[in-house]
């Protein structure tokens, strides 16, 4: 299983407008359908910084691939353009029991 932390630094002021538009166009729903997504849920931190939390948790590899050439995902990337100033990407690889 492939988990992923990423964590959207967003513009001043532009992280509810960011969620809304993912939410809005259903980019979180049709990442859920896809084959080998266990995981995909968006998250606010405690502290209030401005910060968008998204924990992805796929199958494997084949899955992760698959779900970068979605259109949903290459909207998602037009709308980081527009709120946020920063991605950062921590990645887990866990090994089957």
């Amino acid at each position: 299983m492939i988990v992923l932390n990423v964590t959207y630094k967003c513009k001043s002021g532009k992280r509810e407008e960011f969620l809304e538009a993912i939410l809005r166009e259903g980019i979180d729903e049709a990442s859920r359908k896809e084959a080998g997504n266990l995981k995909y849920d968006y998250y606010i931190p405690f502290d209030d910084n401005g910060e968008l939390l998204l924990v992805e948790k796929w199958r494997d590899e084949a899955a992760l691939e698959a779900h970068g050439k979605t259109p949903h995902l290459l909207r998602l990337r037009a709308l980081k353009a527009e709120f946020e100033a920063e991605t950062v990407i921590e990645r887990f690889e866990t090994a089957p029991f």
